[in-house]
């Protein structure tokens, strides 16, 4: 008996449980159905009969994943759990790479994806983000190492939002810093000031909607940096490397990440690197640890490949 699924959880869930649930479905001649949020129909492609009903997301696990088999992000009583392993049994991450492959973006090659996020936490803070100074360092080490760079951030205008991104997109904060010499200025400003850097917003496919363009942009990345939360899971479905940088969060429990069986590795057996940079600690040593996400960066992306550099040109 084929199955229809409905399901607006949160983006991470989506990408994590949802998604590869149905394609497992798919896989196994099962699928007959999918009802999900707007904007999310290219991640189901391989269905034929996609409705597009939700505007909103939600996190209210219970409901948003009640025709889904894991009903938890973080881990699972199949994984014994475990910080982020869950049930496989029903599960398989689609191939967004083969897929969505594509020579449109051959111009900007070899380029690194910096995936950021600005939402506001349950707790009222805004502190899961790559700062102006994180992304100076990180854009500067890798324009010099002779990557490109797109930059995601997104401003919560392009898709079916949940609650914590709603309430940020009607708050008044912002993604600033004072600049010596400069001013004030936003992480977009930033972009826009630095040769080789690229806001993903600004790229010149408007005939495609949003999940799309991320889609075959992230298809033809070198690898990925991401903060953990806004969209890392979908940059670990790529089998390119991945530096994933957690500072609040469950991301910050032993094994999370580690573990060989973590959905993160599954997904597509992608090399993965973690920073932890836990906020409890930043008063301690002075703020954000730059320097340890710095290195990782370094040690990861040590600079184009000579095939690196001919896919380019």
């Amino acid at each position: 008996m084929k199955k229809i699924i409905e399901t607006n959880p949160e983006f991470a869930s989506e990408v994590v449980l949802s998604i590869p649930y149905a394609y497992w479905l798919h896989e196994n001649n099962m699928l007959e159905k999918v009802a999900i949020c707007k904007g999310m129909r290219p991640f189901y492609w391989f269905c034929d009969n996609v409705e597009e009903r939700f505007d909103f997301r939600s996190v209210d696990c219970v409901q948003a994943l009640k025709d889904i088999p894991n009903k938890w992000l973080h881990n699972s009583e199949a994984g014994g759990g475990r910080p982020g392993v869950i049930d496989y049994a029903q599960w398989s991450c689609p191939p967004y790479r083969e897929h969505f492959r594509n020579n449109l973006f051959d111009h900007l090659k070899p380029y690194i994806v910096v995936n950021n996020i600005f939402n506001i936490e349950p707790n009222g803070q805004y502190v899961r983000f790559f700062d102006i100074k994180n992304l100076y360092e990180i854009f500067n080490y890798l324009t010099k190492a002779r990557y490109n760079v797109i930059y995601k951030r997104p401003e919560n205008t392009e898709f079916a939002l949940d609650q914590n991104e709603a309430q940020t997109l009607n708050s008044s904060f912002k993604l600033h810093a004072n600049v010596e010499g400069i001013g004030e200025i936003t992480d977009y400003q930033l972009v826009d000031m630095m040769d080789n850097v690229y806001n993903i917003n600004e790229l010149n496919y408007k005939e495609w909607d949003y999940s799309t363009l991320n889609l075959k942009v992230f298809a033809e990345a070198d690898g990925f940096i991401s903060v953990h939360g806004g969209g890392v899971q979908l940059c670990a479905c790529y089998g390119k490397p991945v530096i994933i940088y957690t500072n609040t969060g469950k991301g910050l429990r032993p094994g999370y990440i580690e573990n060989e069986d973590s959905y993160i590795k599954k997904l597509s057996n992608a090399p993965v690197y973690h920073v932890k940079d836990p906020i409890a600690n930043w008063e301690k040593n002075g703020g954000r640890d730059y320097k340890s996400l710095m290195k990782v960066v370094q040690d990861t992306f040590i600079g184009c490949t000579a095939e690196a550099l001919l896919r380019a040109y």
